[in-house]
């Protein structure tokens, strides 16, 4: 019989997950399909889960924070992240996980040694990212529009800022973890402040992949080695896809899986 598995989020109608995972699924010949599930309501998320007979899940925005709070067990990082991205089915129980955090390690690695990081967002993916730079020893500072979602990380010791106490010093890399231009031309701060961090930082990445957004044009004009998000996408897909298939992957399935999300 052939096991199902989905994304979740809203919208997600723009995700290239699917292509990645089926192309992955392929090549190993596993008998799956992967879709799309536009969820509206992030607390029916288990329930549409097991109703569909979902064998496994990635979850995107908005729902990492439901998905967490809705999962029978949470393992690994993701207990402390509060925020998870993927559901598997174990024994009738939703296992849930975050591949989201050594995904972007992974992702990051080509910039060489980072010491120093701002995270732009406050969000399920900007807690994975800073908790995956702390475990690493990285020093991570947070910067959200406002206060109210910055409790997390106050509770972690991780500095952070509105923009309106904001006080930078010099960071290595600076991360746009928010979704401003994923359909807009919206810049993820101020762009004063943006240029102020910019002019001393080397590297910038965005965890919206597939463009350049207007952050990563405007990081590029300063001079800095830009990322997007794809490889973040890749790795944390990959990893999930070992979770869902059992298959430790190979070189040549992430190849694959790359060539799927490239839609190659």
């Amino acid at each position: 019989m052939k096991e199902k598995f989905a994304i979740f989020g809203n919208p997600v109608a723009h995700s290239k997950s699917p292509q990645m995972q089926n192309a992955g699924l392929n090549h190993i010949n596993f008998d799956g399909n992967y879709e799309k599930y536009h969820l509206e309501n992030g607390n029916e998320i288990k329930e549409v889960f097991l109703k569909n007979n979902y064998k496994g899940a990635n979850i995107t925005v908005p729902h990492k924070e439901f998905a967490y709070e809705n999962a029978d067990v949470v393992r690994g990082l993701a207990k402390e992240i509060k925020a998870v991205n993927t559901y598997i089915l174990e024994d009738g129980k939703v296992i849930a996980y975050n591949t989201d955090a050594p995904g972007f390690l992974k992702a990051i690695e080509s910039f060489g040694t980072i010491k120093n990081v701002l995270l732009l967002g406050a969000g399920g993916t900007a807690k994975a990212i800073a908790l995956a730079l702390k475990s690493k020893n990285i020093n991570v500072t947070v910067l959200n529009r406002s206060e109210g979602k910055l409790e997390f990380f106050k509770e972690h010791q991780i500095p952070c800022f509105s923009w309106g106490n904001f006080e930078p010093t010099k960071y290595d890399l600076i991360v746009n973890s928010t979704s401003a231009g994923l359909k807009d031309e919206y810049l993820p701060c101020d762009k004063k402040i943006l240029k102020t961090v910019l002019k001393d930082a080397s590297f910038a990445f965005d965890c919206v992949y597939g463009k350049i957004t207007p952050f990563l044009a405007l990081a590029k004009e300063n001079g800095l080695e830009i990322k997007d998000g794809e490889d973040m996408l890749l790795y944390q897909g990959v990893l999930a896809f070992e979770y869902f298939t059992d298959t430790k992957a190979n070189e040549s399935l992430v190849k694959t899986m790359r060539k799927g999300l490239k839609g190659e």
